[in-house]
């Protein structure tokens, strides 16, 4: 679609090998063995180095009884052992369960019970909250990473370091369909507000890697650019614009485990990255920074901005005190997550998320039944289809069959194309909020709010914030004769899910727009907030 959009060097289409993640990998070991792959605080593994700790780690799993299809979760901040672990896992012929570690409570019980996950590789630190939820899973394996490097076993778990130790011999080689066999389960929000796990095979992350590089090659350079990894590699933009995408490339990822503004520009200044993938938030902290020109921003030469709509002035002031350049890109867990992205060969529009990478067809449909397809400026629901989209949703044949419908993914986001291609995303069909590039379902924090016993109703919306792009706000209305502060409210939400989760604003009323038949009216509660 829309094919003069593209560069004469850039691929419409391009074919995707019937190789899997693992296998690309070893390929890239051996091309690029004696480059450095990683850095993390000093710590430097070149290509040999990771593939061989990613082989040790992948036999003990063997040794320790995982099978082909084998779920293992992986509970860590960004770090060196993310990286093996993965890898690891899908050489072993295992699954990748990626789970966020700020996860706590029934949000976290939910994704170890639903994925039935039998090992647990975690930063250390968590392991008080995984026992709150461990009895009621069936993990019989835990891996317990301690960045410091000074592990110790305990009966609870065996350290990072301890089991690579155990691997014997060189892994089994395991059998894989690339097309079939899933690599990664990927946790998402949906309508019911149960987190739902997109089954993402070898071929469709290592589709999404090659689209990216084939989209993006005119600021790539193979062997020698530098990624700083600071958005989580648990996050599926993450894994694939870091973590595959500077693998595939022969990249090094300077790894840092959290975004802290100083600690970012210092690594800035010291190790100077060519490529900054992040979220809108990130590049908000830099621009504000008083001496952010200070630390060398201008060996930064590519920066992918995801997650989350990027605000045009903001794209303009970070360019200007960077020289770098923003593409601001769409997309979805369920795609692997890349789809769109604004043409660094061409025109960006601000305000657009850019065109269709290669292979990737999109078009805007009716919102009633979705088999309409509207004419260019309509406004309808953006549905996709290309090699990047997800086999279906583990263990929810229902859910697949509402978001997948004749091979096409129907992405649950309002939206309009122009005459070029660009698509604009104008509202959520879901209720989603998106705050510092984090993807908030309120339900899930409605759950928790409806359990406290004071509250009668709520209802969480996000409203704009000049920083988070969002943040979450709960209108709610207490029981008769019960009194709540709002700073009490906001300690019970922390203390019961994720920090990023937690409303940041509270408002009490006496009731709750409703329809005729009882329903609360989340759109007009969200209206009268903006």
């Amino acid at each position: 679609m829309w094919l003069k959009q593209y560069a004469e060097n850039i691929k419409q289409e391009v074919e995707i090998p019937d190789k899997s993640v693992s296998a690309m990998f070893q390929d890239n070991i051996a091309t690029y063995a004696n480059h450095k792959a990683i850095s993390f605080y000093g710590k430097e593994f070149t290509y040999q180095e990771l593939g061989q700790q990613v082989a040790a780690f992948a036999s003990a799993l063997q040794s320790e009884g995982l099978k082909k299809g084998g779920r293992v979760g992986l509970m860590l901040p960004n770090c060196p052992q993310y990286v093996i672990s993965y890898y690891g896992v899908l050489q072993a012929g295992g699954i990748v369960v990626q789970i966020n570690p700020m996860l706590v409570g029934k949000g976290l019980q939910h994704i170890l019970t639903d994925s039935a996950v039998d090992t647990l590789v975690i930063y250390e630190p968590l392991l008080p909250v995984l026992n709150q939820v461990m009895k009621n899973t069936s993990i019989k394996k835990i891996i317990k990473v301690n960045l410091e490097g000074n592990e110790t076993d305990t009966d609870e778990a065996v350290g990072f370091i301890q089991f690579i130790k155990k691997a014997k011999k060189s892994p089994e080689p395991v059998e894989v369909d690339p097309f079939e066999d899933v690599a990664v389960l990927q946790y998402t929000g949906g309508t019911t507000g149960r987190s739902k796990g997109a089954m993402l095979t070898h071929s469709n992350i290592l589709a999404n890697v090659i689209q990216t590089y084939e989209y993006l090659q005119d600021k790539i350079t193979l062997g020698k650019d530098r990624y700083l990894t600071v958005i989580p590699l648990f996050h599926v933009f993450g894994m694939t614009a870091c973590m595959n995408l500077s693998i595939y490339t022969g990249a090094m990822s300077i790894m840092l485990p959290k975004f802290d503004i100083d600690e970012v520009l210092q690594t800035i200044k010291d190790l100077k990255p060519s490529a900054f993938p992040g979220v809108p938030t990130m590049y908000i902290a830099i621009t504000n920074h008083p001496k952010a020109e200070k630390y060398g921003l201008d060996s930064i030469r590519l920066c992918n901005s995801g997650s989350a709509p990027m605000p045009v002035e903001l794209l303009r002031n970070f360019e200007k005190k960077t020289g770098a350049t923003i593409v601001e890109g769409y997309g979805l867990s369920e795609s692997s997550p890349i789809t769109h992205c604004n043409p660094p060969f061409s025109t960006r529009k601000p305000g657009s998320v850019g065109i269709g990478i290669p292979s990737t067809e999109y078009k805007v449909v009716d919102l009633e039944e979705g088999t309409k397809e509207l004419p260019t400026g309509e406004t309808g629901e953006l549905i996709i289809r290309g090699p990047q989209v997800m086999k279906g949703y583990w263990n929810m044949p229902e859910e697949t069959a509402q978001t997948l419908r004749n091979g096409w993914l129907y992405t649950g986001d309002i939206a309009s194309i122009d005459e070029e291609g660009y698509v604009y995303i104008v509202d959520r069909k879901k209720d989603l909020i998106i705050a510092s590039g984090y993807n908030i379902y309120p339900r899930d924090v409605e759950e928790i709010i409806y359990q406290h016993p004071a509250i009668q109703e709520a209802v969480v919306v996000g409203i704009p914030d000049s920083y988070r792009g969002e943040t979450v706000k709960a209108v709610v209305v207490l029981k008769e004769g019960k009194t709540f502060t709002e700073e009490e409210l906001i300690t019970y939400c922390r203390d019961n899910m994720a920090a990023y989760k937690a409303p940041h604003v509270i408002e009490f009323r006496e009731d709750l727009p409703k329809t005729n038949v009882g329903k609360i009216l989340r759109r007009k509660v969200r209206e009268e907030n903006l």
